[in-house]
């Protein structure tokens, strides 16, 4: 019995280790995969940052339109040239509709993960998995996902590579190292969630949210905010992406 337990906790082991900061630090040098050296011409790029930003604008500015009954006030504080670009979008959706008289007008309101279905023609959900002891993990809901595809973003608190984070990766699968060395600690569990909310409450201005902490809670307000749950059933590492856009895609 002893022997089994012992056998068990040395196969986790091998495969978290893989995310413990600290093992990676003083493994730099000597193993394969704590770290990858991609060419500049085989760089994990599927598709363009400009293809993957006009995907994100277009996602979110239907989520604006949809929620525009709470936004409507937020937007009375900003300054006239920001607010202009978001009258210009509103008529380019409802022309005839001016921007204050919206609100009044707007009567169905549907669900975000409704919305990129609308917009992208697919949806994705994080959900527990049919299969016994496979955990959590991201599904197709709705729709289908054409190759190159943007599916998700990988959303948690960003640590440059001299910043601590320790204690933070102690027992945490959700630690994401970027090619640049970056890390992004998606866990929205523990003291992980905790040192999100700190964050996100420090950068808060007033009753503008510099970040979005939904997908810290069962109501995820940006659908695409499940990155962290994808699962491709394997040791090997699920791939690595470039900092400027984080973002994952979907492969045939």
């Amino acid at each position: 019995m002893p022997g089994r337990l012992l056998r068990g906790l040395w196969q986790r082991w091998r495969r978290y280790k893989y995310r413990f900061v600290p093992w990676i630090a003083l493994n730099l040098n000597h193993n394969p995969r704590t770290i990858r050296y991609v060419p500049e011409e085989s760089k994990d790029k599927v598709i363009s940052d400009e293809d993957v930003l006009g995907t994100l604008l277009k996602l979110f500015q239907a989520l604006f339109i949809n929620d525009f009954h709470k936004q409507s006030d937020i937007l009375t504080m900003l300054p006239e040239t920001v607010k202009s670009k978001y009258h210009d979008l509103l008529s380019v959706q409802h022309p005839r509709v001016k921007l204050l008289e919206y609100r009044h007008q707007q009567q169905n309101i549907f669900k975000p993960e409704e919305i990129l279905y609308k917009t992208l023609g697919f949806s994705v959900a994080r959900a527990t998995s049919s299969l016994i002891s496979a955990g959590k993990g991201v599904f197709v809901t709705r729709g289908l996902v054409p190759k190159g595809a943007v599916v998700s973003m990988y959303p948690g608190t960003v640590y440059q590579k001299y910043e601590p984070i320790f204690f933070q990766s102690i027992g945490n699968p959700f630690i994401f190292r970027c090619l640049d060395g970056v890390l992004i600690d998606g866990n929205d569990k523990g003291i992980s969630k905790v040192v999100y909310r700190s964050c996100n409450g420090r950068d808060q201005l007033g009753p503008l949210k510099m970040s979005d902490s939904t997908w810290l809670t069962s109501e995820i307000c940006n659908p695409l905010a499940v990155g962290q749950y994808v699962n491709n059933c394997s040791n090997e590492p699920l791939m690595s992406v470039t900092r400027n856009l984080m973002c994952l895609q979907f492969f045939l």
